[in-house]
């Protein structure tokens, strides 16, 4: 529960007042921080919230580990075996995303805090929401977490965990008092530039408060007798009559945010891609499609998608941005077998295509949310709630979830529209008996290259699809379920970790984890 990140927004705002000549002000106190303000803090905390979640830092990010454990990267060899991530040897010393999420929600608190007072009242509501986002991940990853005692600072050293199930239900309270304050407080055109989301645009800001309700409401329904607390609630959001986001995705930063400098870059791009000069990042051969992500979509015929998800063997071509070195033929694409450790280097796998990384495009939004994953939600909803008041059918909401897909990778959507009536399990609605499961499939689709923890998570809640176990565990099925809590927060706020008794991250489940 660090107060950092106030402290280097505040140091922002101190040098940016040097040339004034009020700051050479004797009667200026010299021991007391100078107040961020609000907007300031808020623009920076969402650039963090990319950081975090992308991880263009040595140890990653929340969303990386989460693109292996949904079986969509593997390692690339050239690479000493990571034993943490591909044979599940790890400890409270790896995976910490808890201290970096947490001095990222202490910067939304503040801006919470201090929006009224600065006259910046329209802050709150978009606040509200990236914290209600990253509570929601820190579930996910952890469970039970610290929430009511949590974001006091000097009032709460030792805050106390809340109950993880309890925690999903204030958050849809939180992502409430979001949509309140969002239509209470028109945006600011003045402060637009503040918001490197929406650009002050409220009715997308509520529109996303509404998508990640959903999100939350259907992370939990295969836990038995939550059906009369989920349905009311999504009818709730309809009701309330600004939707969702559809068409376009929830996108950080962009063209307008990010530069060719170093470390303002596209954090993704950052990482896996290239440097401000355009030379390759050391880590670009790192990730790697996996064998089973690029043998279903070939099995399928998915090969628009496939070609967008990776470049062809070899790699990107340099001299031709966006293209592969090799032809873009189905045969030049080969995966890599999950926590393989030789035989598959750069020159015969696949490595993240076009769709995620492209020469020269270091200033690419970064994705939180794409449309896609909403309209499986919606698809989910209405096919296990038949009665719920969502105007269209399960059917409709798959078949446009599968054309978002086709859009966000770049590919043309005729490809999703050849699959209706085309016959092929998982990808037509009709040819499809196990509605659901052909739901959760395409949605583990739409995930690469976007949202890793989503995608484990949904992977963890529906099984599907069956990957194969990583290579370092020849004959067992063990697979991590969540995250131990860090040594960090257990020498800091020991007693209310060791009050959620023994963690066994193969078995201890979050609680939505029912099977």
């Amino acid at each position: 529960m660090k107060l950092k990140s106030f402290i280097i927004s505040a140091l922002v705002v101190l040098v940016g007042s040097s040339c004034k000549e009020s700051y050479f002000d004797i009667n200026t106190n010299p021991n007391s921080l100078p107040t961020a303000s609000p907007n300031y803090v808020f623009t920076n905390a969402l650039n963090v919230s990319a950081n975090n979640i992308a991880g263009n830092t040595n140890t990653g990010g929340s969303s990386e580990i989460g693109f292996y454990w949904a079986g969509q990267w593997t390692q690339g060899n050239g690479y000493i075996i990571n034993t943490a991530q591909f044979a599940y040897n790890f400890t409270n010393g790896d995976f910490n995303y808890w201290d970096g999420y947490y001095d990222n929600l202490q910067d939304y608190e503040y801006v919470i805090k201090n929006a009224d007072a600065n006259n910046q009242a329209f802050l709150k509501g978009p606040a509200k929401v990236m914290k209600a986002m990253l509570f929601q991940q820190l579930v996910d990853m952890y469970g039970n977490v610290p929430y009511t005692d949590a974001l006091k600072g000097t009032a709460s050293l030792a805050p106390k965990f809340d109950d993880q199930k309890t925690v999903y239900e204030n958050l849809i309270k939180l992502l409430d008092e979001a949509i309140g304050d969002l239509k209470a407080n028109a945006f600011a055109s003045a402060f637009s530039g503040s918001d490197i989301v929406f650009k002050g645009n409220n009715t997308k800001w509520i529109q996303f408060a509404n998508s990640l309700k959903l999100r939350i409401l259907i992370r939990q329904t295969k836990i038995s007798g939550r059906d009369s607390y989920i349905k009311p609630e999504i009818n709730k959001i309809v009701s309330e009559g600004t939707g969702f986001i559809t068409g376009e995705d929830v996108g950080l930063g962009g063209s307008s945010f990010f530069l060719a400098t170093a470390g303002k870059l596209n954090p993704v791009y950052d990482r896996w891609g290239y440097d401000a000069n355009g030379a390759k990042r050391a880590l670009n051969n790192y990730p790697r499609p996996t064998q089973f992500l690029i043998n279903s979509l070939k099995a399928a015929g998915d090969t628009l998608r496939m070609k967008r998800i990776a470049y062809a063997n070899s790699g990107e071509n340099g001299s031709a941005p966006g293209t592969s070195i090799l032809k873009e033929v189905a045969a030049n694409y080969s995966g890599t077998p999950f926590g393989v450790s030789s035989g598959y280097l750069p020159a015969n796998t696949v490595s993240l295509g076009p769709s995620l990384i492209v020469k020269g495009e270091y200033n690419r939004p970064y994705i939180l949310m794409t449309a896609s994953e909403v309209q499986f939600l919606l698809a989910e909803a209405k096919q296990r709630y038949a009665d719920v008041t969502l105007p269209k059918t399960a059917k409709e909401y798959f078949e446009e979830g599968i054309k978002q897909s086709f859009r966000v990778l770049g590919a043309s959507t005729s490809g999703a529209e050849a699959y209706k009536g085309s016959g092929i399990v998982n990808y037509d609605w009709d040819a499809s008996t196990d509605k659901l499961a052909a739901i959760a499939i395409q949605k583990w689709i739409s995930f690469v290259n976007f949202n890793g923890l989503e995608a484990w998570a949904e992977y963890r809640r529906t099984n599907l699809p069956v990957t194969p176990q990583t290579i370092q565990l020849p004959g067992e099925t063990k697979r991590p379920l969540r995250f131990f809590y860090p040594g960090t927060e257990l020498g800091s706020n020991g007693e209310n970790v060791k009050a959620q008794g023994t963690i066994d991250v193969f078995t201890t489940r979050i609680f939505w984890d029912v099977d």
